[in-house]
């Protein structure tokens, strides 16, 4: 009687530990996700709207394709500089007031991108103003993207990240498939006090962000235990779960800084990001101008075809980060979706001038170029973790330096030869580089879905 007691009382406690674990995961999600998806969409609308005002600041300042790719790539440059120390700051400081702070910043300098060459803001040659700006925006921009990646590790078990991390970066291809259309509709229907659309297109999206980071530092908590609008029992499970995982990398001895210098997957994990970045940032700040050049299209038909390629990639993000999630695999995950993507980009300047294959080409594309991000930016925390992920995820963001290199390449590319073709193998190149490289990732306990069962509790040893 006394045994039958017990099993019903386990049986009892494993049930309200696992109502605990989805109500704690779904209260989580709800608070932080939205608002993270929200201030990531302005900043990728700041990084990738110089795709659509070129089209109308190339005439007017007489900026080549070449200055536009190098001023795109720029922005890398800047990125680069604070990758490591941003996410270390939110380890080891404060998530809210660092990204707070990154807001107001990186608002102001896209805003003053709307002012290059006016007579007031002779500061250098126009030229040079641009490169500047860009150069301030994407050291402005450096830390957040390692930030929130370090900020989520403080919030989801690493078996729950790659589903909040689809939910997070689906924002990179809506920015580009909601902003590219806003941006157009700046451009061609907004010339208040006499000035020409493209510089609205800055002022007005630039805005937005300093307003928000002030607003970044009343809602979002920095870690669980300070978190009021989390109930007890749910603090406490997750505190629990969160700390377990911790003591486990510790164990391993994967924690400190050092220990991410000394990694050889964390340098993989480099080359593998350089290659994708160097084939997605050229791919995104020229793609506009591809289609643009479409001319059996129509003007319409041109804009969808620019932004329905990344409406693509937020559902290959989700399905991909929902799929890793559930399998536990994350090399695949990551390999795969790359190498599709090189081989659309191929098949898309052999498709020659059949204008509707190449668009579903490039849709195709659009659906696995980004699909690997929750599986990829789950590695670090899963192999490392404390300062060593946070220092992980700052050096892998040094292969951002590839959107320095695709934009310039692809640039210069399409001066010399006048044609896109060129740049497109090379970002065809690029991509299965990095597939081949991210098959090479060993991933301890790979395949399996973790100790954990479906409902989220951990089975008694």
């Amino acid at each position: 009687m006394s045994s039958t007691k017990g099993m019903a009382s386990g049986h009892q406690v494993r049930e309200d530990l696992s109502a605990v674990a989805l109500r704690t995961r779904a209260r989580v999600t709800r608070r932080l996700i939205p608002f993270l998806m929200f201030v990531y969409w302005l900043a990728y609308i700041d990084r990738a709207n110089l795709g659509v005002a070129k089209l109308q600041m190339q005439g007017e300042l007489g900026f080549t394709d070449a200055i536009i790719g190098l001023g795109a790539g720029i922005f890398f440059l800047g990125y680069l500089l604070l990758d490591v120390p941003g996410s270390l700051i939110v380890e080891r400081w404060s998530a809210r007031k660092w990204i707070a702070g990154i807001m107001i910043s990186w608002g102001v300098i896209a805003t003053l991108m709307g002012f290059v060459a006016m007579p007031a803001f002779h500061f250098a040659q126009p030229v040079t103003q641009f490169y500047i700006l860009r150069l301030l925006l994407g050291t402005a921009e450096a830390g957040f993207f390692p930030g929130v990646i370090v900020y989520l590790a403080h919030w989801y078990r690493p078996e729950d990240r790659p589903r909040a991390k689809a939910y997070f970066m689906i924002t990179q291809p809506l920015a580009v498939a909601l902003g590219i259309p806003i941006s157009r509709w700046i451009l061609e229907n907004v010339g208040w006090s006499g000035l020409p659309g493209w510089r609205w297109v800055f002022i007005l999206e630039g805005i937005l962000p300093v307003a928000m980071g002030i607003v970044t530092l009343w809602y979002l908590t920095d870690r669980p235990h300070t978190a009021r609008w989390l109930p007890e029992d749910e603090k406490r499970w997750l505190l629990a779960e969160l700390e377990a995982d911790e003591a486990r990398k510790t164990s391993d001895r994967h924690v400190s800084v050092m220990d991410a210098l000394r990694y050889p997957q964390t340098f993989l994990l480099i080359a593998v990001f350089f290659f994708i970045v160097t084939g997605n940032q050229a791919l995104i700040f020229f793609l506009p101008s591809i289609t643009d050049n479409m001319k059996g299209m129509p003007v319409a038909i041109r804009t969808l075809a620019a932004g329905l390629p990344y409406a693509c990639s937020a559902l290959g993000i989700l399905l991909n980060g929902i799929w890793a999630q559930r399998t536990g695999e994350l090399r695949w995950h990551t390999a795969l979706p790359v190498l599709a993507t090189g081989v659309s980009l191929g098949l898309v300047v052999l498709a020659g001038g059949n204008l509707w294959l190449q668009m579903a080409l490039f849709c195709l594309a659009g659906f696995t170029s980004q699909a690997y991000l929750p599986a990829f930016f789950t590695l670090p925390t899963k192999l490392l973790g404390k300062s060593a992920a946070a220092t992980a995820v700052g050096l892998i963001c040094l292969g951002n330096l590839g959107g320095l290199a695709g934009p310039w390449v692809f640039g210069k590319l399409k001066t010399v030869t006048g044609t896109y073709d060129a740049g497109l193998w090379v970002l065809a190149g690029c991509m299965l580089a990095a597939g081949a490289l991210a098959t090479l990732i060993r991933v301890p306990g790979a395949g399996q879905t973790g100790s954990l069962r479906p409902d989220g509790i951990r089975p008694i040893q």
